[in-house]
């Protein structure tokens, strides 16, 4: 920074120069933008599909801009670490959040203390959205989603259900699913995705409800059974598969989405860059084929729709959250 009393003993063309170039630098900054490594923040753990999708899209982002694009896993708290991490990075395009529902629509109705925001940062686009479905260890009684719920009424508190931490969209699945049929289960949190797969292939824990990417290679490896699909449709993957709703849950759904953040008060044309760039790579053939492989749909959007879009995710999780008096400190 140049001192005023250091101002005051230049030539006025000096000074006028200086204060020129210190005001234009961040546009220059933002024309020539990506000039150097953007970061991308996982909040969740490697090996999931939320670390799998961005590292498609970073690389392919290399490839085009020229610059390297990294992904970086930062991990804890539901999410509220790698996020918090991100919204107060600045706000130049060159940290970004890739994270599922977690710490952007669900996480502020549910701790009572956080030290970001949601509305601290700003979406560049949707990567993609997964269908949630219902698992169950192989040699659990129940072969059907009606079965299931029947099994539940007759051993009220006596399945176990597995989930990606307190307040996950796997745990707030779970509560909706038993609200919505009457059913009382015990809740098993896990530190992530793999922990609660491990746990129901060797049979500790009776049911999850996890994003099909991560469970699909498991049902066809039959290390696992699904026995519902959660979103309103069924599955292109699944297609034998019913859904939650057509067996007898009619209110049911839950659907799990990727989406791409910035900080807040990034320039709009550093993320209309981010926003046209990415949306291109995946409407390319090869990175929807790869996502399909993980059990994701890709969901390319205008950052407005993105806006819109997580708005009505965050008043219909909340409300969720709401009515199972659900609180994390």
């Amino acid at each position: 920074m140049v001192m005023l009393s250091s101002l005051i003993r230049l030539p006025l063309f000096v000074v006028l120069g200086a204060i020129l170039f210190s005001s234009s630098a961040p546009a220059a900054d933002e024309a020539n933008y990506p000039s150097r490594t953007i970061k991308i923040i996982v909040p969740f753990p490697a090996g999931g599909t939320a670390d799998a999708l961005p590292r498609i899209v970073a690389e392919k982002l290399r490839q085009k801009w020229g610059q390297p694009v990294i992904i970086e896993n930062k991990t804890g708290a539901g999410g509220n670490i790698g996020a918090e991490f991100v919204a107060s990075s600045p706000p130049d395009g060159y940290t970004l959040l890739a994270s599922p529902p977690g710490p952007i629509a669900i996480n502020e109705g549910l701790y009572k203390k956080l030290t970001f925001r949601p509305s601290d940062l700003m979406p560049v686009t949707l990567l993609g959205t997964s269908p949630n479905v219902v698992d169950v260890r192989n040699d659990f009684p129940a072969k059907t989603i009606r079965e299931l719920i029947d099994y539940a009424k007759a051993n009220p508190e006596k399945v176990t259900f597995a989930s990606q931490g307190n307040g996950s969209t796997s745990h707030l699945t779970a509560m909706l699913f038993q609200a919505l049929t009457q059913t009382r289960m015990t809740h098993v949190p896990y530190r992530g995705t793999a922990p609660a797969l491990q746990d129901i292939m060797v049979g500790t824990v009776d049911i999850f409800f996890d994003n099909l990417g991560s469970s699909l290679s498991l049902q066809q490896g039959e290390k696992l059974r699904i026995l519902g699909v959660c979103s309103p449709e069924r599955s292109p993957l699944l297609p034998n598969v019913p859904t939650v709703k057509e067996s007898g849950v009619p209110d049911f759904s839950s659907v799990t989405w990727f989406a791409l953040m910035a900080p807040k008060d990034t320039p709009q044309t550093t993320l209309d860059k981010l926003n046209a760039a990415v949306t291109e790579i995946l409407r390319e053939p090869d990175v929807k084929s790869r996502f399909e492989t993980l059990g994701v749909q890709a969901a390319p959007m205008e950052t407005k729709v993105t806006a819109a879009f997580i708005e009505g995710e965050r008043a219909r999780w909340g409300n969720i959250i709401k009515s199972s008096q659900i609180t994390i400190e």
